[in-house]
Order: structure tokens, then sequence, then C-alpha cells
């Protein structure tokens, strides 16, 4: 009997709403993309770049100083031809003292910031094929020639004989390059160990 009566009040209810309740509303929608296939990226190395030590009598007092160049592979696979891009996350964003477009290298002393490192992508192979590294700046409008890997642009890859399309490929090798700037010696306080604490993580985006 409850449930009879319990019944009957709610198609009541519901029955008179409309006429005593004004009503609004708004749009909601489900979006997504399902891909044909994933893409897994591996660094070698364990994607560590190790400077080893370095005494303060190695930086340049007055401007930035050039570490060696570090350099690891850079493998991409799929499990099909997939177009992708490559970009970084900074984690250690706002870090970067020599140029914003490269990666920071953490803070020492409180509120110095050590310097910078920007990556390169060279002499990719794709499907066992030569491509070329290409760059865009504005979300995919335009596309150009360009060795960056960072948090500023999309980075892609392109046959040799059109540098401005980005192609789907299954399978990429290349070299990735750090190029590691510290800030002059003047700016930075050296009475103990200053960690070079850079980090970023490379992302695919398909």
């Amino acid at each position: 009997m409850e449930r009879c009566s319990l019944a009957l009040s709610t198609a009541l209810l519901l029955a008179v709403a409309p006429a005593a309740l004004a009503a609004s509303n708004t749009d909601l929608s489900v979006t997504g993309i399902i891909t044909p296939s994933s893409c897994t990226p591996t660094l070698s190395d364990g994607g560590i770049v190790d400077h080893g030590k370095l005494t303060s009598k190695d930086l340049d007092q007055a401007s930035p100083t050039r570490l060696p160049v570090g350099e690891m592979q850079l493998q991409v696979d799929c499990e099909g031809p997939t177009n992708f891009t490559l970009t970084t996350i900074d984690n250690r964003a706002g870090t970067s003292v020599i140029n914003p477009a490269y990666h920071g290298l953490g803070t020492v002393n409180d509120d110095q910031m050590l310097g910078s490192v920007g990556f390169g992508i060279f002499e990719p192979q794709a499907d066992g094929n030569p491509v070329i590294t290409i760059m865009s700046r504005d979300n995919g409008s335009s596309w150009g020639a360009s060795t960056y890997l960072g948090h500023a642009g999309w980075t892609a890859f392109a046959a040799p004989s059109d540098p401005h399309t980005p192609i789907a490929l299954q399978n990429l090798s290349a070299r990735l390059r750090a190029f590691t700037i510290i800030a002059p010696a003047k700016d930075l306080t050296v009475l103990d160990e200053l960690p070079i604490d850079g980090h970023a993580t490379v992302q695919i985006t398909y």
C-alpha cells in the first residue's frame, strides 16, 4: 500500500510541476577521440643526463656557462601508423633563467635560479627512412623545420620533400640532445653544493 501511494504521489507531483515552476536549461556534451593505436616513448640511460660535479671555478663569472651537451636515444613505438606530436611539461616551471622556452634547473639558496636546459631532436628515422623534425608554434596551423622539443610548441616529423606537413609513423628513433646552461657565477651564492635539478616530462598527443 505504501509503494502504491508513493508512486501515485510522485506521478501527481510530476504532472503539476510544469505549471507551477519556471524552467531553464543548459547543454551538456560528452566528447573524446578513440584512436586506432597507441604509442610508447622511451629514453636511453633512464632519461638521465648526469653532468657530474663541477666547481665554482668551472663557471664563468659574468656570462652563462654552457655545459657539455648531453645525449640519449629517443624511441617512439606505435601499434600502427599514427599522427602524433611531442611536447614537454617543465616540472621546474618558472625557473628557466636563460630562455623561457627552455626548461628550468630549479632554484638554489631559496630564490636564485640556477640555469636552463633546452632539448633538441636530431637525425630522426621513421620506419627505416630519414625524416626531419618540424615544429609548430600555433597549435598546428603552420609548420616549419626545427629541432626544438619543449613546451613552447608542438614537435612532429615530416618527409624531407615536404617540411610543412606532419606524417603518420609507426616507429621513430632519434638522438635527443640536452643543452644545459648555468647562470653567471656572479648571480649565484656558492657556499655549499648546489644541485642541478632539471626535470621534464615528454608527452605524446594524438
